[in-house]
């Protein structure tokens, strides 16, 4: 069972059962719906999720539908009755242990942010960079 909800805790889900594949998207529509360089996606059949709250639905496309929590605005679903029948997508940052579920796939590269192909060999803070590099920067 994987659980996981909202920012501010007015939605919280349940997944039962095994997932069917976690990708990491990097489709425009993702990148605009979520402010992110990418999404990550946990796709499921729609039996398997169990909601408690109301989420709100934005209709991204003809077909698709993305819902988020109308208290904070956290993307949660992402539904395609048209290309992806009995299914959703759940974003994976939700999670409340994000780590139980590794990425297996980048999907939509066509679409990708240039440097984030290359992403991963940025330096790396655990927090921040000190301050001495970031008067630097400026």
């Amino acid at each position: 069972m994987l659980t996981g909800g909202c920012h501010c805790g007015a939605i919280r889900y349940e997944i039962s059962g095994d997932i069917i594949n976690h990708a990491l998207c990097h489709c425009t529509d993702c990148r605009r719906s979520s402010g992110a360089p990418m999404v990550g996606w946990i796709m499921v059949e729609d039996g398997q999720l169990r909601l408690e709250g109301e989420v709100a639905t934005y209709a991204s496309s003809e077909n698709a539908r993305r819902h988020f929590c109308i208290q904070c605005g956290t993307g949660l679903f992402y539904s395609n009755h048209e290309m992806l029948p009995g299914l959703v997508d759940v974003q994976s940052a939700t999670l409340d242990d994000p780590e139980e579920v590794p990425a297996q796939a980048h999907i939509q590269v066509a679409e990708r942010i240039g440097w984030m192909k290359e992403a991963h060999r940025l330096p790396e803070f655990e927090r921040y960079p000190p301050q001495n590099d970031r008067a630097a920067e400026g």
